[in-house]
């Protein structure tokens, strides 16, 4: 049954937290898990949602929309839904209507068309409240850049100018693990997403996300201050496109 099988991978990855978290010293309490639910559908939400499940992520525009118009108005009310996948210009004011959250902001063009897509969701009754957003770094260097994101050194204007946006709201920070690291590597990148949300903080202080950490690395993540995990795979298994 479908709905054991989540449950039982949940479990397992609520201990990996737990653990996770006695070992550094930080309570669960503070931590977000984000099931990351791309190319699985609707009923496994709800499986979620049972769960006690109440933040998904979604990476592709087109079957974000459509799964999110999919799930009964109750299940809906009852979820953050997070944008986690690299976005376009031109879809990013469909995105503004559904998602609760965008956290893969890299440019300045982007806040732009949210932030006006956010606006028109907000006058025709699509959304009631502004968007919340994170700012995706680039962690990599050399070779291993590439997995999206804003330099680290652009990231206090463009937090700049997701916090002076009218219908955005700037919540934090995102990263992605860079290709190709070992334990060490991973480590050292996400310290330095946390010292760069700590450096935000200090002109914005209710940017307090940190999105890092999946289904290989969230024990890594939690360790360096990340306070919501985006994890797939090791709660739905393996992703099977058109499934």
């Amino acid at each position: 049954m479908r709905h054991t099988e989540i449950e039982e991978r949940l479990t397992v990855v609520r201990g990996r937290i737990a653990q996770a978290c006695d070992e550094a010293g930080r309570d669960p309490g503070g931590i977000t898990l984000i099931a990351v639910t791309k190319f699985f559908p609707a009923g496994d939400i709800t499986h979620l949602l049972k769960l006690g499940v109440r933040d998904i992520g979604e990476n592709k525009d087109q079957e974000a929309g459509a799964k999110v118009a999919e799930l009964d108005e109750t299940v809906r009310e009852r979820l953050t839904v997070h944008f986690v996948g690299q976005l376009q210009s031109n879809k990013a004011g469909r995105v503004a209507r559904y998602a609760d959250m965008v956290q893969s902001v890299d440019r300045p063009k982007i806040v732009r068309a949210l932030d006006r897509g956010r606006g028109t969701a907000l006058e025709e009754g699509h959304a009631a409240a502004p968007l919340e957003v994170l700012v995706q770094v680039d962690l990599g260097e050399g070779e291993q850049a590439g997995r999206g994101g804003a330099l680290p050194e652009q990231v206090p204007a463009l937090a700049d100018a997701v916090a002076g946006a009218e219908h955005l709201r700037l919540r934090g920070l995102m990263a992605v693990a860079p290709f190709g690291q070992d334990e060490a590597g991973t480590r050292a990148a996400f310290d330095r997403l946390a010292q760069l949300g700590a450096e935000l903080r200090h002109t914005h202080p209710d940017a307090d996300v940190l999105s890092a950490g999946m289904s290989a690395d969230l024990e890594l993540a939690i360790a360096s201050g990340a306070t919501h995990l985006r994890v797939g795979s090791a709660i739905l298994g393996s992703r099977q496109p058109g499934r």
